[in-house]
């Protein structure tokens, strides 16, 4: 069962009551989401064309900041992200992060979450997106990226999606040069990326953590 909750910067996030997890920081949850993904991440790639492939697409707030950092920089944006469990239309509403981060942009956010599944969209001219809803474990990846969100729940949630076998198989997805971040620092993570061909780099982390990880294929 997933539950509407406040977070410290006053955006709002899910509970997983079942798995007993939040979908983001409860620190705040588009503090955390720019920390880890758009500021270690997408302003980290430090290139015009970028495609970016999201594991846990979730509430769409990662999607969303990148569309906005689209509009801002003129990133030309290719956006995919895969979902085994949709967020309902009705606990989508009730999310505040476009009041809170481009009100004139709430359509889009709108958009993100009504488009049509397992279906490539231009969203506007500089970001093109598609939501895949399949398991990412069973998911076989048939494109390659520059930039990869790992925002999955934590592993000791879902150990299986924090697997050397998944990061290898995203570590070959990666184009050379390519980076992954993720908002997890546990040793566990760190061994199976290294096992999986990155180079790892621990980096403070959002409010609230102190570690995150940034992994880079050379």
């Amino acid at each position: 069962m997933l539950q509407i909750k406040k977070t410290i910067d006053g955006s709002y996030t899910l509970y997983n009551s079942d798995l007993e997890e939040h979908y983001h920081s409860i620190n705040g949850a588009i503090q955390e989401s720019e920390h880890v993904f758009i500021n270690a991440g997408l302003k980290f790639i430090a290139q015009q064309k970028v495609k970016i492939f999201e594991v846990g697409f979730g509430t769409g707030l990662n999607a969303f900041l990148s569309y906005i950092e689209s509009l801002k920089s003129g990133l030309q944006i290719k956006y995919s992200g895969i979902e085994k469990y949709p967020v309902e239309k009705s606990l989508v509403n009730e999310l505040n992060y476009s009041e809170l981060i481009s009100p004139e942009n709430h359509n889009i956010f709108e958009k993100l979450h009504e488009s049509e599944w397992n279906k490539e969209i231009e969203i506007s001219e500089n970001f093109r997106f598609k939501k895949i809803a399949a398991d990412f474990n069973e998911y076989v990846l048939n494109t390659t990226f520059d930039l990869i969100f790992f925002d999955a729940f934590a592993p000791d949630k879902q150990t299986e999606l924090w697997s050397q076998e998944n990061f290898s198989k995203l570590y070959r997805s990666l184009n050379n040069g390519g980076i992954l971040v993720t908002y997890s620092s546990k040793g566990m993570v760190k061994q199976n990326l290294r096992n999986a061909g990155f180079i790892v780099q621990r980096l403070s982390g959002p409010p609230g953590k102190r570690h995150m990880l940034r992994a880079l294929k050379q």
